[in-house]
């Protein structure tokens, strides 16, 4: 994001910006956890703002359903509910699956790109760093998605992405073997755009969110 430029330097984003990227950062990487209730204050203490840029930031929270306020009292992060999962990958399919779709006939294009996020999720996986990891596999598919060239669709896979990182760490963390399926279907993605048939990209790319939906769900 460019800032304007406040006496010929560029200026940084506003106390309300800072505010809300950080509690925005906190839940979805479950600082807050779900079902916390956090103050005006505490926030304003953990950003060095005021409380009236706070509460610019929790409104727009609230709006994206991440919080809901109680006057007095604070902001009750809102826990992650099984119908907001299931609701989440369904959402996925649709864009994701379309937006393959519509990439094919440019994949000689965007395989350069997508081998690069991959390269970065080996690299985040052989330290260690699931954070990292997330963040690499969250670029992998958004790389095919903005590719498809619909900004209102990729807008909206980010918001989809941001609550599924909220309800994702944890279920990784609990299911270890994440990372390496991610690794592989990833590849064979990576793989399937070196034919000359979309079929297997598309249920490469299909099958990656059924895997997301195993370790969101259960087995169904």
């Amino acid at each position: 994001m460019t800032y304007p430029l406040v006496g010929g330097r560029t200026a940084g984003p506003s106390a309300a910006e800072r505010a809300y990227r950080h509690l925005k950062r906190s839940i979805l990487e479950q600082l807050y956890p779900g079902g916390s209730l956090v103050s005006e204050g505490e926030i304003a203490e953990a950003t060095g703002v005021s409380r009236t840029p706070v509460r610019e930031a929790l409104l727009r929270l609230e709006a994206e359903g991440l919080v809901r306020l109680f006057p007095k009292r604070g902001a009750l992060i809102l826990p992650v509910s099984a119908r907001e999962i299931a609701d989440v990958i369904e959402a996925r399919r649709l864009v994701e699956v379309h937006a393959a779709e519509r990439v094919w006939p440019r994949r000689a294009e965007i395989r350069v790109d997508l081998a690069a996020r991959l390269a970065r999720m080996r690299a985040a996986h052989a330290a260690g760093d699931l954070t990292a990891l997330m963040a690499a596999d969250r670029a992998f598919h958004a790389t095919v998605v903005d590719a498809a060239g619909n900004q209102i669709l990729a807008e909206l896979y980010q918001r989809l992405r941001d609550r599924q990182l909220r309800m994702g760490e944890a279920s990784f963390r609990l299911s270890p073997r994440w990372a390496e399926a991610a690794l592989t279907e990833h590849a064979a993605q990576l793989a399937a755009l070196d034919t000359d048939d979309p079929q297997p990209w598309l249920a490469a790319v299909a099958a990656h969110i059924e895997t997301a939906a195993r370790v969101f769900l259960g087995p169904r």
